[in-house]
Order: C-alpha cells, then sequence, then structure tokens
C-alpha cells in the first residue's frame, strides 16, 4: 500500500510538472491565461438544455471547468461543467482554425474555458454547444481525481472541499439545498413580520446555553473577551427594546467535542416573539418544518436513510415525564426527591454527578430511554425547572417550566420556551448557576447585570425559540454527518 501510494504521490509530481511546462509556453508565446480579467458567460448548461427549443442554432457563451476531453483528429468533444451542471461541447478544427485547434488539443481536464459557439444537437440526440471559437481562462496546475471515482476520502473531502464541490455533484447539491433551506426560513419569517437582526460575536459574559466557551483577549481593550454560545441574550434585549418579533441566524461557538452531529462552531437560528408563549412557539415550528420540507424536498414525506419522516401530520406533543414513562413505567412526578430519583438511576445504571438533583436525573432517563425513539416528529414538553434557568415556570407546577424540544429522527432538532421575563425570579436563577460553576461546572452560565438591568426595566410575555440550522440541514437533505452539511467543518491540523 505504501508502495503504491508513493507510486501515485510521482505520477502526479510528474503530471504537474508538464502542466506548469505549459503554462509556461503559453505565457513564453504571450498567451498567459491569468491575464484574462473577464469573460462574457451570457448562458448556463442547463438553462441551455431548458430553453433548447429557443435556443437551437443561437449563438451563445458558456464558461466553466473541463471535465471530459475526447480528441478524435479532425474533431473532439469536451464536456464543461459550470454551476448548474454540464454540457457537452463539439470541436472541430476547421471551424477553430489550425492553431486553436492545436491549443485545445493541448488543453487538460480541470482546465477553465470559455466557449462560444452556436446550439445543436448531436445525431445521439445529446444537446451541446458546436464550438467556433475556446478561451483558456485559467490553467489546472493540480489534475483532479481520477474521473471514475471522484474524491472519495472522507477525510479529503472536507479538508479540499472546493475538489468534492468539482467531482461530487450530490455533495455540491447538499450546499444547494442548505442555502435555499436558510433563504426560505427568511422567507417564512419576513411574511409572519419578523425583523432579521446581528447581535454581537465577542462577549464579555457568554451565556444563553449551557456550554463552555471560546476564550480570546481583545488586545485593543485589553480584556478577555468569549465567544457567544448563544443568541439569547441579546435578542430579549430587542424584544424589551420593543421590535416584538425578531431573529438571527449566525454562528455560535462551543468549545467541546466532535462528532456526527457536533461541530465546534454552527450556525443558529433563534428568534422571539412578545405576547406569545411555547404553544405558539409549536405552531410557528409545526408550520415552519413543513413549509420547508414542501419548498426544499418538494413534499412533506421525507427519507432519512432508511426511514421515511412525515411532517405532514400534526407533530405529537408528549410531556417528559409522560415520555420516560412510556418507555420506563417510572412516573417521576411520584419521584418526592433527589435520593429517590437517584436510587432509580443506579438501579437502571444511569451515570450521574454528585452536584446533580432529581430534574437532571429526570433529564438523564430521558436521554438514555426516550430520545432515539423520537423517530416522528415529537414535541417534548414541561422539563424540570433545574436544567432550565431561562424558562418561566408552569404556573400549576413550579418543579416544570414552559418548554419544549422537537424530536425528529432521535434528534433534538430546537428548544423552545416560554421565556422567564421576572427579573427577581432570574437573579435567582443566574445566582443558582453560579454555584454551580463555583462547584466546577464550565457549563454553568453566569449573572448578567446588564441582561438582568434590561429586564427590569420590563419585558412583555414571549416566546423563544433556537434551532440548529446544520442538524435541520442533514434531516432534509438526507445526510449522515454534520460535516457533509458544513463547507468546511473544524479538522485537526494536518503536520507536514
Amino acid at each position: 500500500m505504501a508502495q503504491d501510494n508513493q507510486q501515485k504521490t510521482q505520477d502526479i509530481s510528474q503530471l504537474e510538472k508538464v502542466r506548469r511546462e505549459k503554462l509556461a509556453e503559453l505565457q513564453a508565446a504571450g498567451q498567459d491565461p491569468f491575464q484574462i480579467v473577464k469573460y462574457n458567460q451570457s448562458y448556463h448548461s442547463e438553462q441551455i438544455k431548458r430553453d433548447f427549443a429557443e435556443l437551437e442554432n443561437e449563438t451563445v457563451s458558456i464558461a466553466g471547468r473541463m471535465m471530459f476531453k475526447r480528441v478524435m483528429g479532425k474533431a473532439s468533444f469536451c464536456n464543461v461543467q459550470d454551476k448548474e451542471g454540464r454540457i457537452q461541447v463539439y470541436v472541430a478544427r476547421d471551424d477553430l482554425g489550425e492553431e486553436a485547434y492545436k491549443g485545445f488539443k493541448r488543453m487538460d481536464i480541470g482546465d477553465i474555458i470559455g466557449v462560444k459557439g452556436f446550439v445543436f444537437k448531436t445525431k445521439t440526440g445529446e444537446i451541446s454547444v458546436h464550438a467556433k471559437e475556446i478561451t483558456l481562462l485559467a490553467k489546472s496546475l493540480s489534475p483532479l481525481p481520477e474521473k471514475f471515482h471522484g474524491l472519495q476520502d472522507t477525510d479529503l473531502r472536507y479538508r479540499q472541499r472546493y475538489v468534492d464541490l468539482i467531482m461530487n455533484e450530490e455533495s455540491k447539491n447538499t450546499f444547494i439545498k442548505r442555502s435555499k433551506i436558510i433563504s426560505e426560513i427568511r422567507k417564512f419569517l419576513d411574511a409572519r413580520g419578523f425583523m432579521e437582526v446581528e447581535t454581537p460575536m465577542l462577549v464579555s459574559n457568554a451565556g444563553g446555553a449551557a456550554a463552555r466557551p471560546f476564550e480570546t483577549h481583545f488586545n485593543a481593550l485589553d480584556e478577555d473577551v468569549k465567544l457567544r454560545i448563544s443568541l439569547e441574550l441579546y435578542l430579549k434585549r430587542l424584544i424589551i427594546g420593543g421590535l416584538e418579533r425578531v431573529y438571527e441566524i449566525g454562528r455560535v461557538f462551543r468549545n467541546e467535542g466532535v462528532d456526527t452531529r457536533h461541530n465546534p462552531e454552527f450556525t443558529l437560528m433563534e428568534l422571539y416573539q412578545a405576547y406569545t408563549d411555547y404553544y405558539g412557539m409549536m405552531e410557528l415550528t409545526e408550520s415552519m418544518f413543513r413549509y420547508l420540507a414542501e419548498k426544499v424536498c418538494g413534499t412533506t414525506t421525507i427519507v432519512y436513510g432508511d426511514k421515511e419522516i412525515d411532517l405532514g401530520k400534526p407533530f405529537r406533543k408528549l410531556t417528559m415525564i409522560d415520555a420516560i414513562k412510556e418507555q420506563t413505567g417510572i412516573d417521576f412526578d411520584q419521584v418526592a426527591t433527589t435520593e429517590e430519583a437517584k436510587k432509580l438511576a443506579d438501579e437502571h445504571h444511569i451515570e450521574y454527578e454528585d452536584r446533580h438533583v432529581k430534574g437532571d436525573i429526570v433529564n438523564l432517563f430521558f436521554d438514555e430511554f426516550c430520545e432515539d425513539k423520537m423517530i416522528q416528529p415529537t414535541f417534548i414538553m414541561d422539563h424540570p425547572i433545574e436544567i432550565s434557568p431561562l424558562t418561566k415556570k408552569k404556573p400549576d407546577d413550579p418543579t416544570k417550566v414552559e418548554r419544549f424540544e422537537l424530536y425528529i429522527n432521535g434528534w433534538e432538532m430546537c428548544n423552545a420556551y416560554s421565556e422567564l421575563n421576572d427579573p427577581i425570579d432570574q437573579r435567582e436563577r443566574f445566582a443558582a448557576q453560579d454555584a454551580l460553576s463555583e462547584a466546577g461546572d464550565e457549563e454553568a452560565q453566569h449573572t448578567d447585570e446588564d441582561f438582568l438591568h434590561a429586564m427590569e426595566i420590563g419585558m412583555p410575555p414571549t416566546g423563544g425559540i433556537g434551532y440548529g440550522i446544520d442538524r435541520l440541514t442533514m434531516l432534509l437533505t438526507n445526510s449522515a454527518a454534520i460535516r457533509d452539511v458544513l463547507l468546511f467543518p473544524t479538522m485537526k491540523t494536518m503536520k507536514d
């Protein structure tokens, strides 16, 4: 295997040497492709195929990367790939001229070219462009992967996404869909009167989630700052300021591990709506997921792996306590103390920490026995107060809060609250988080005095929700890992 890799490296080095020699010849002849600054690209490949009836025999100019070439004496064929797809080009010596045809024959797979010619259909019925002019726009000095196998090395696909996009149409389509998902989210929320805003990424107090932040130093102010882990606390300040319906789509950063569903930097969308509660957020979420499936996938019944998921039916609603009872037979409403809860955890081989209380144990039971069972869309409601420091208590049961998480395919897709708007209660919750931090919990939140002051000005009843855009994209594109939907996922630096 090592010998094969060494031979492959030597072969590539030789190919690169030949390509650089070709470039040097062009430059010596005053034909440096890198001196060309623009090209009039009048049509794209799929547009020509789609509008063939109107474009037949019409002159067009296309541009893209040459992905295939077959030279046959006086006439040749090549394929040009642009952002929409590929189209065949017929190249004849008599149309190009002797010298230009020689130049075409010396071009390589991967070169970026411009083609001017007329649209026609070959004898086999393939819509093509009959070239009258071919211009080399950029010389590819490094060869692409072998055409029949593409870029299959997963690690290399993530590190060299530019090659992955060239070679793997499925990968390119995933990122086109990702862009459409974000675009359609904006359309959906704009139609409901939401305003898109931007809030700081560098913050003195990273709050709004249970996560360990990244830290850095701000030289100009000589202060240590953190990268945000959530969008919540600034968006709530805007609700207090009277904007009523706000959302932000942006990067957040959490200093945690990497797996198939987690990346240290990821895209979060959070929205807040005044004068509604978590039931309002449920309606919005269900409507938005259904809308996105229709717009992006063309159907509300989507396929993920070997599972068919129906986003068209009403989403199920289930309390966290009832979900655990359904799977284990344990009713935590009948468990009075933390000691009893820990005893149950021991009996069911659930690991916990000394600092954990009953609410934490409830959450651990849900994670262990319920989460992966939630394949069809299910709202899990009414979480323990101990794990929800920014959420309003349920009026009829102060041990729980008005919160839900949406689960699809066994994944948490979003997290929503009837937001806490009592500044006195909020201060007490922050104090409890401070105590956890002092006890060694690196993911605990800290008291944010400016946010508390904003709440003391007066915050209306509000519903809020956060969606992980990457996980949503995984679901709607049938992608196995979060790295498949991140153009440039976090990777360990390769050593020389």
